[in-house]
Formats: structure tokens, sequence, C-alpha cells
């Protein structure tokens, strides 16, 4: 059997792929695709894979926009570290879904229910539209301000004037256009969650970036990137080789 891995974090990817050919050595992944550009692309075309592993949350939006812009009928398994997700994904006729990190036997069991279902019509309209409504109308929503604690008082810290968020010694800050550094309450994978994905993009697991706070981009050894910010930054900021392509892409959009 082939399958086709839709994952933008390399480790995840691999992780995957690994578990699957220890569970079953005729599984053979046909495709490993980061991104949902890179995902309406192959899928447009004949592919082999008779079942799709997709995140829901892609370095360049959420896994279901593609099919917005694409027909997919093989059957569905989605990943994701986020519970509310759960339910939309099943809407899209999902098979099953997986909470990150994947448990070995919870795979397990998704391929069994993969392999015990009776051939159906796949992924279709309807399904999508009504995915789409409970995003948000066809429009979703994104968090214009966070509410933040300075000194002693609480200050409504807009999204627009912010620059970067970073992890700091373990500490989640937002780091402003005028270079303010404020402590959020927020986990950065819950912020990640709540920004609009055409301004801001998640680098590394210590940085999303806001496309404005962009200064440079140099080239770094073994396919990585250098990315200057403003404010700057004392820290080095690189983008893996895993995400510079889509990294690149989102840039250019």
């Amino acid at each position: 059997m082939q399958v086709i891995i839709v994952e933008d974090e390399l480790a995840a990817s691999e992780n995957l792929a690994y578990l699957l050919q220890s569970m079953d050595e005729t599984i053979e992944v046909e495709k490993v695709l980061e991104s949902v550009t890179d995902a309406v692309d192959f899928l447009s075309r004949p592919y082999k894979a008779s079942l799709i592993f997709m995140d829901i949350h892609l370095a360049d939006g959420l896994s279901f926009e593609i099919f917005e812009k694409v027909e997919v009928t093989t059957p569905i398994i989605f990943t994701t570290a986020y519970d509310q997700y759960a339910l939309k994904a099943f809407k899209v006729n999902s098979i099953d879904y997986l909470l990150k990190p994947i448990d070995e036997e919870e795979l397990s069991e998704a391929i069994k229910k993969f392999k015990s279902r009776t051939p159906d019509k796949g992924i279709d309209k309807q399904q999508i539209d009504s995915l789409l409504n409970l995003i948000g109308g066809g429009a979703r929503k994104y968090r214009a301000t966070f509410l933040v604690s300075h000194r002693d008082q609480l200050i409504p810290l807009k999204t627009d004037n912010i620059a970067y968020f970073r992890i700091d010694t373990g500490i989640v800050k937002g780091i402003t256009l005028d270079n303010q550094s404020y402590v959020m309450d927020n986990k950065l994978e819950e912020i990640e969650e709540e920004l609009d994905p055409s301004k801001f993009y998640r680098i590394n697991r210590q940085f999303i970036v806001k496309k404005d706070a962009l200064e440079s981009i140099k080239y770094y050894f073994n396919g990585k990137l250098i990315v200057t910010l403003t404010p700057s930054c004392e820290e080095k900021v690189v983008v893996s080789k895993a995400k510079a392509t889509a990294f690149k892409n989102w840039v250019n959009t």
C-alpha cells in the first residue's frame, strides 16, 4: 500500500514514515508534501497512493484549503496537535484523526479502520462547505488583540503592532514594531493557531515572524536560511532546510 504524507515538520513526517514501516513493511510513502501549495500541485496530477496522512496546520495555511482548490477522493487520516480541529476534520470525511505526538497503537487502529472500510465516495463539496462554515463562514477570523500584563496593568496589544513572537529562556514574548517586549500568556503553538498565516509564519520552534518584520534573508549551510528581523534580535534566527522552500513561497505571496 502506498501513502502520501502532508506535513511541514521534517521530524514529524520522518517519524510517521518510520512508524508505518515498522508496523507494515508493505506500506510505502509515495510522497511527502510540506505545504498547501505543494499538496494542491501534486494532488492535481495522477498519483498511486490509496491513503493520505494530512497535518491540519501547514506552513502556508490550513490543509482544509486544499479541498477548495483540488478534488481529493482518496481517504484521509488527519494529524493534529489541536483537539478543536478534530470535529472539523470529520466533516471532511476523514477516516480518523490522530493527535500529535502520534501514538503507535492509535496509528495501527487507524490503519485497520481504513483497511476494513467499504469503498464509497470520497470527499464531496457539501462536506467541504460545511467545514469552511465551521471555520468561520468561509472567512476565518484571526486574533486582532492580545491582552497582556505589563507591570501593574493589562494592555490590549494589537496584533498589527507585533513584529514577531519568540521563546526567550522558556518564556513566550511578543516583540512590537517599536521594539517593546511583552510576556504572553499563551503558548507559541496556541498563538500560531490564532494568527493570519498570510501575515505570520512559524519559521522554527522559537519564532513566529511577521512578514513586515523581515529585513533580509540569507542562505546558510545545508540549505538553511538566516533571517534578519526588524527590530533586530540578538539570537540567530534560522529557517530549517525542511521549511526553506515553503517559507520562500510564503514571502513571495
